[in-house]
């Protein structure tokens, strides 16, 4: 069986928007470095933060010794997870 046979059959109905590229595989190609955008631009940006957002948001928060409103969107709950990690040192 081929890879690129292996990766549809491997996928679950959940993933049925993943996209496997003409070469078979997800993900970046080697020598290309992590797709950096500003959350702002996102496209579902403006939907509501995700539980895993919230989740090691509230963590962050907590450590930082933050708090934050429980209601935000997807972008801007990024922002404050990348801000807090830099705060951190993570």
């Amino acid at each position: 069986m081929s890879v690129a046979a292996f990766t549809v059959l491997a996928m679950s109905e959940s993933d049925s928007n993943a996209r496997v590229a003409s070469s078979g595989t997800i993900g970046a190609t080697s020598g290309s470095g992590p797709l950096e955008r500003d959350p702002t631009e996102w496209v579902s940006g403006d939907d509501p933060i995700t539980e895993a957002q919230r989740s090691y948001l509230d963590t962050l928060a907590k450590q930082a010794g933050e708090e934050h409103p429980a209601e935000m969107t997807k972008a801007e709950a990024s922002q404050h997870i990348e801000r807090l990690k830099g705060q951190l040192g993570r």
